[in-house]
């Protein structure tokens, strides 16, 4: 059977990295999570004082990039089934889904540099095919000449539910869980939306030739039944 790339769009918080995964495993492709990627490059930037509460030193920050300081990869977990994210050979799945990065990942996803230097490394994880890759851009900009693309939405307030249940179900201690908040929760979704959306290089937004999916009320096993079929739709086909 042909091998195809699966470009995978959509808003923050939509569950496209869970499907994604699942998709992969369910065809044996490969899975690439790219929002990862960009919250390690925010994780390196805040862990280096690039990016205090003023803002980001993006001189700084682009003079570590174009000296090659940032190698983002992954390792499959076989104890999860998953993929998990290394910033310079070192694990960092959980610091990486934090809320600290969370708040902070989209105005990085907006420098050109640090956009430039992920879309190629996307890139070249692609060209053999048989990929699921999620993002804001992948249809669009990273792939656009993907043979599927969906772009994944659902309410602001049903995304970020399901933020505010998954941090809850990652917190460790009563006082990580006393710390959350929904209504912050909310506040971060809206703000990604808007800065997603308005970025000058590769804004999120819907490929013309893109499956619309949305999951407001779907469940997982829906989600991913309506997966495989439009898949097995294309492929047929390629």
């Amino acid at each position: 059977m042909k091998k195809i790339i699966i470009a995978i769009d959509g808003h923050s918080s939509c569950g496209k990295s869970t499907m994604a995964k699942q998709l992969a495993k369910e065809i044996g492709y490969v899975y690439v999570d790219t929002g990862a990627m960009y919250r390690a490059v925010t994780l390196y930037a805040m862990r280096h004082g690039m990016y205090p509460e003023a803002g980001i030193l993006e001189e700084a920050l682009k003079a570590d990039v174009d000296a090659d300081k940032i190698q983002i990869t992954f390792k499959f977990n076989p104890e999860t089934g998953r993929p998990d994210t290394y910033l310079n050979g070192e694990k960092v799945e959980e610091e990486i889904r934090q809320m600290e990065v969370s708040n902070r990942v989209s105005p990085i996803a907006a420098l050109p540099f640090v956009r430039a230097l992920l879309t190629e490394q996307q890139q070249a994880m692609g060209k053999e095919k048989g990929i699921v890759m999620d993002g804001r851009d992948i249809g669009t900009a990273v792939f656009p000449q993907a043979e599927m693309k969906v772009f994944v939405t659902a309410s602001a307030k049903v995304r970020a539910q399901r933020r505010f249940d998954e941090l809850m179900g990652k917190a460790k201690t009563q006082e990580e869980r006393d710390a959350l908040n929904y209504e912050e929760v909310l506040k971060n979704v809206e703000e990604r939306d808007y800065i997603d959306s308005h970025r000058e290089v590769a804004p999120l937004r819907q490929a013309d030739d893109a499956i619309v999916l949305d999951n407001s009320n779907l469940t997982r096993e829906e989600q991913s039944a309506w997966l495989l079929e439009k898949y097995k739709e294309i492929v047929a086909k390629c």
